[in-house]
């Protein structure tokens, strides 16, 4: 009864919460109720458990009438609920009606916009094919357009270009443009035709007698302004200038017409050059005549006797020194290199005179600058360069270039002038590196050739110097003096102007003739020298000879170069064998007793000065008796023996300090042990009041 109880229980608990779920149902879309609950799940009902389990005792038919009465009862209560919602779920109805009906005209609509989104899709596919062949056809026609434009453009002739060909003065800017479009259309028909293009012939026609106009207004233009050169007193250089700025006439005439542009070459070449060589032919006789009227001659070498006396004392207004650079060197200074040409008439009327290395220098830098200018209007105005600006540059200053080497070449067959070759030759190094600094390289074969005139003059010149100081006689030059020779002077001057001027462009083969000079002068020196009967005046007259050359050179030449450097040495040689001659009658017994006991004393015989006692007695005596007249006399010897001063206050003061040396040397040795207890050692004379006394004799100037 228990168990069916239970299950009676369990089952109507089932059926209220079936029938509450089913009202839930109902009530939740209506809006009614509390909201739906989850539904119950058979599935998860346990029916083994103690709430499924009936009492013992239930009866189940009357279980299951009391149960489909409690279903019976929900089920009336649930028909009256639906009853009462029957309203709203008709409204619910109409809603979801009416939902249906917008979505369907939705679907419609959208249905609507895909088929035609579809047909949209398909022009633009057509339209962007239509849009790909209409740009190839307008890139074609483009190209088209732009080539026949080209033709058409190239071939048309406008009427301001007919115009301005006809009417306009070649000077007017409006000429020169249009010659430049004729030009360019000639070109450009040219071109065409050589395509095969048919329109060129209508053009042909017009353009030949265009081109025969501007052709015959540019040849009278050009050939007035060529024979505007040949006026008498005309500066060339403006009309050369005013025809650079219309250097495009030639051009037109060398691409349009060459057999005219031949003409106004050679009509430019044949003036221009007949100009050149009229102008240089009077400049250079003009220029001659202010030379100075005295230049040296055949017999104005290094080793003939002077009688004369032409290079002692020349005239400055009449000549210039032969063997003395003076002020010639100037003409190689910067300064002096570019300075304005000498003006002829000019000088002439200030009674002014040149040496030929100045009248060299003004014709050759008249030629410089004029080569200069002529080359650069060549290669502009001609439209050539290289071997072409070469050979037209040549064609018009070829006769002016030979004209000056004819000339120079005579000259210098005459000329004994070395100092003059040689500075000339230095003028044309430094002008040659002006004009390539100057980018002209046409005058390079001139400079070469005058070199070529030059070096063998001086070379020559030179070697007669050589020659003559070599076959000099001594004998033959009159009475011996102990000053410096006039041979000597003139080589010491010679040689630092060519050393001085050599140093600012070495050249080897100068140096090796200087040299050679150099060797020929020492022993004509030498041999002078044997003329004399004693040593000491042999050496008087190789000292102040030395000493002159020396200061001459030093005075030009760098303290460091090899006539310096080997006079200097000869010079100390013959200074030092002086002094020992000069201390030799005063003190030579003392000088040979010291020179003999350092002898002993060095060989471990010291000994031996003990037999010496009487011999040094006599020197320390004599020493100190004479050794002051001694001085006075050697000093005033020196004095009037050398020419200059500053040399022989030099050579006393050394002779003073041997004589001091040699005094000092006199003392060690009778400081020896065999010498050390001589009597007479009481009356030497204190070094130190020696040298304060040897001072008072120094002479100062």
């Amino acid at each position: 009864m228990a168990a069916a109880a239970t299950l009676a229980a369990a089952a109507r608990e089932l059926v209220l919460r079936a029938g509450t779920s089913d009202m839930e149902e109902e009530e939740g879309p209506l809006g009614g109720g509390p909201g739906l609950q989850e539904p119950l799940q058979l599935g998860e009902l346990d029916i083994t458990s103690n709430e499924f389990i009936l009492d013992e005792g239930v009866d189940l038919r009357h279980y299951s009438k009391q149960v489909e009465l409690e279903l019976q009862q929900i089920e009336q209560k649930s028909i009256r609920d639906y009853i009462q919602e029957s309203e709203n779920i008709a409204s619910l109805h109409n809603q979801i009606t009416a939902c249906d009906a917008v979505l369907e005209r939705m679907e419609q609509m959208l249905g609507a916009f895909q088929s035609d989104l579809s047909s949209i899709s398909s022009e633009i596919r057509t339209l962007q094919e239509q849009s790909g062949a209409m740009n190839i056809r307008l890139r074609n026609r483009q190209a088209v357009r732009g080539k026949l434009g080209e033709l058409v453009d190239g071939l048309v002739v406008p009427s301001a270009l007919v115009t301005a060909i006809l009417e306009a003065p070649v000077t007017e800017p409006r000429f020169l443009e249009q010659l430049q479009e004729l030009d360019a259309k000639a070109a450009a028909v040219r071109e065409q035709e050589a395509r095969g293009t048919a329109a060129c012939a209508d053009v042909r026609g017009v353009l030949d007698r265009l081109r025969v106009k501007a052709v015959t207004k540019i040849r009278e233009f050009i050939l007035q302004k060529i024979y505007s050169f040949r006026k008498p007193m005309t500066n060339y250089q403006i009309p050369q200038t005013a025809l650079l700025k219309y250097r495009f006439f030639y051009q037109f005439l060398l691409g349009n017409e060459r057999a005219t542009a031949k003409e106004i070459r050679d009509e430019y070449v044949e003036t221009l050059s007949k100009i050149y060589l009229s102008y240089y032919r009077s400049y250079l006789g003009r220029l001659m005549k202010v030379q100075y009227e005295e230049v040296a001659e055949k017999d104005d070498l290094m080793g003939v006797e002077d009688t004369a006396k032409k290079d002692i004392l020349p005239s400055l207004r009449s000549r210039n020194t032969i063997f003395t650079l003076g002020t010639r060197g100037s003409v190689i200074s910067p300064t002096e290199l570019e300075a304005p040409i000498l003006v002829p008439h000019t000088a002439q009327r200030g009674e002014q005179r040149y040496p030929f290395e100045a009248l060299f220098r003004s014709q050759h830098y008249a030629l410089l600058d004029n080569s200069c200018r002529e080359y650069l209007f060549i290669c502009e105005f001609f439209v050539v360069s290289g071997p072409a600006a070469h050979d037209l540059f040549h064609a018009v200053m070829g006769r002016t270039l030979n004209m000056t080497l004819k000339h120079l070449e005579s000259y210098l067959a005459d000329c004994y002038d070395a100092i003059a070759v040689f500075l000339c030759i230095h003028i044309v190094l430094r002008f040659r590196n002006i004009a390539a600094k100057r980018d002209v390289p046409a005058l390079d074969r001139y400079w070469e050739q005058v070199l070529a005139l030059l070096w063998p003059r001086f070379e020559l010149i030179l070697e007669m110097n050589v020659q003559s100081v070599r076959s000099t006689d001594p004998q033959r030059l009159g009475g011996l003096d102990t000053r410096p020779h006039y041979i000597t002077r003139r080589y010491a001057e010679f040689s630092s102007a060519l050393v001085s001027i050599n140093q600012t462009i070495p050249n080897e083969r100068t140096i090796q003739l200087l040299g050679q000079l150099q060797v020929e002068v020492e022993n004509f020196v030498l041999r002078v020298a044997a003329e004399f009967s004693s040593r000491k005046e042999q050496l008087v007259f190789l000292i102040n000879n030395y000493d002159m050359m020396l200061g001459v050179l030093m005075e030009r030449a760098a303290d460091d170069s090899k006539e310096v450097e080997s006079f200097q040495q000869l010079l100390n040689a013959r200074t030092q064998e002086f002094i020992e001659e000069l201390l030799s009658p005063p003190f030579g017994g003392l000088v040979a007793f010291v020179k003999e006991a350092e002898a002993l004393i060095e060989r471990g015989q010291a000994e031996r000065l003990r037999g010496e006692e009487a011999r040094v007695t006599q020197l320390i005596r004599g020493f100190g008796s004479s050794w002051k007249s001694s001085v006075e006399s050697l000093s005033q010897d020196v004095m009037r023996s050398f020419t200059n001063f500053r040399n022989g206050t030099s050579i006393i003061q050394g002779a003073l300090t041997q004589l001091i040396q040699l005094y000092h040397r006199f003392h060690r040795v009778l400081s020896q042990p065999q010498l050390r207890a001589l009597p007479a050692r009481a009356e030497l004379i204190n070094i130190h009041h020696l040298m304060v006394e040897l001072k008072k004799h120094k002479p100062n100037f």
